[in-house]
């Protein structure tokens, strides 16, 4: 009997010393083993109780500043970074939260939530999510309380069934203002509604590429790169082979005494000032143009849907503009050589 006794002793100890490691995938109690709020102070039994940035607690919907007796919709997210991010890492996920007692909470009947253990004024998940979202409803006070503090435990776990090292959990800490502690005529902006979190944001956003898309980035960028530097070329030796040609022909014609036909005043005239007007437009469009931030896209995003490939031509165009009123600048000079030429005898007839 003596045996059977110290075997009973034995088998219940273990028993009992064995429950912390058990993973409550109905929900946690509202203290810790440490006798801490679970909500405020994190999960003692994941992870060896300590917190983790591998779990993003996050929680959209929230008011800025609350009005008294509104109901506010918000949604409760909790995820293993790794997972968000495109890796390979847990599904599953829990939750505790309180708002000291003020408010209420409500949920629709299909969330796996419940009145968390020893805190009926406080949530939990009452079955561990596949996905980590739930759906709850905040009714605010209807008394001016100041602003109200909330606290949300998260946790993200492998779903094995017990506390271990593979369990992730975080705290989110956040504060809605009382009312009229902010003027609608402040912002709009702070009027609205928000998104809270807290999580490893580089494991959360910032995602590692691999070689191929790295490949893929640098043939891209090499093909425009090729394209730019190929239109740069091509429009540059274009117009030094147009200067070039109008400064050949100037040389030629002081070296043979070759100038321009003659050409009457009252055909000059009209044409000198023609020219004249043409080339001060373009030079004043072109400097409009290099001294405005607005760029110059092709085709106007105006007239196509959001999305289309656009090309900016706002330094082709500009210079094309400089060029056309350089070359309107030199036909007024051409123009005014022509008046000055001594006419022939075919022009006197």
């Amino acid at each position: 009997m003596i045996i059977v006794k110290r075997a009973f002793i034995v088998f219940l100890s273990l028993s009992i010393l064995s429950i912390p490691a058990m993973g409550m995938s109905s929900g946690p109690g509202y203290e810790n083993s440490d006798g801490d709020p679970t909500a405020k102070y994190g999960c003692s039994c994941h992870n060896n109780g300590a917190a983790s940035t591998r779990a993003v607690v996050m929680v959209t919907g929230v008011p800025v500043m609350y009005e008294l007796g509104e109901s506010y919709q918000m949604t409760i997210k909790v995820a293993d970074s790794l997972t968000l991010s495109g890796g390979d890492g847990n599904t599953e996920g829990g939750f505790l939260m309180t708002s000291d007692g003020v408010g209420e909470f409500s949920w629709p009947e299909n969330e796996d939530i419940r009145v968390a253990d020893g805190a009926p004024l406080d949530i939990s998940h009452s079955e561990v999510d596949s996905d980590g979202i739930w759906e709850i409803t905040w009714t605010a006070p209807s008394n001016d309380t100041g602003p109200i503090h909330f606290w949300l435990a998260g946790n993200s776990v492998n779903g094995d069934g017990a506390p271990g090292d593979e369990d992730w959990w975080n705290i989110l800490s956040f504060t809605i203002n009382a009312p009229e502690t902010i003027q609608s005529g402040d912002s709009g902006a702070t009027l609205e509604t928000r998104t809270v979190s807290v999580g490893d944001y580089d494991t959360l956003f910032v995602v590692e590429e691999s070689d191929a898309q790295r490949e893929a980035e640098r043939q891209e960028a090499l093909s425009h790169r090729v394209f730019s530097q190929g239109n740069l070329f091509f429009w540059t030796s274009l117009t030094a082979l147009l200067i070039g040609a109008l400064v050949q022909r100037e040389i030629l014609e002081r070296k043979y005494d070759d100038g321009p036909e003659y050409l009457a005043m009252e055909l000059a005239y009209p044409q000198a000032i023609v020219r004249g007007l043409l080339s001060a437009t373009s030079f004043l469009v072109a400097i409009r143009w290099a001294s405005s931030e607005t760029p110059i896209y092709f085709p106007p995003p105006a007239v196509v849907e959001e999305g289309t490939k656009v090309t900016d031509l706002t330094v082709f165009l500009t210079g094309c503009a400089f060029l056309t009123s350089a070359l309107f600048a030199y036909g007024v000079y051409r123009t005014i050589l022509a008046a000055r030429t001594d006419p022939e005898i075919k022009d006197r007839l």
